[in-house]
């Protein structure tokens, strides 16, 4: 079964490393690249270790990279 991409930008939880958020980036291969919220090192994930991200999880995303640009840590 082949894994459709989500669009860029949409949030993912990456189970294969204890539920980390990432916003989808495209596709790299067999993987799929992600970015942390806040910016940063880009991964890459096998589509089958990926989910999409529940509302919760999507709004504490939000909220941090919003704190962090508010203490100047990230533009």
């Amino acid at each position: 079964m082949e894994s459709v991409p989500p669009t860029v930008g949409a949030l993912l939880v990456d189970i294969s490393r204890n539920n980390r958020v990432g916003e989808f980036r495209g596709v790299a291969g067999f993987y799929w690249s992600l970015r942390p919220m806040g910016g940063g090192t880009e991964w890459e994930v096998e589509p089958r270790d990926v989910r999409l991200a529940l509302p919760i999880e999507q709004l504490r995303a939000r909220t941090a990279r919003a704190n962090a640009r508010s203490r100047g840590d990230i533009l």
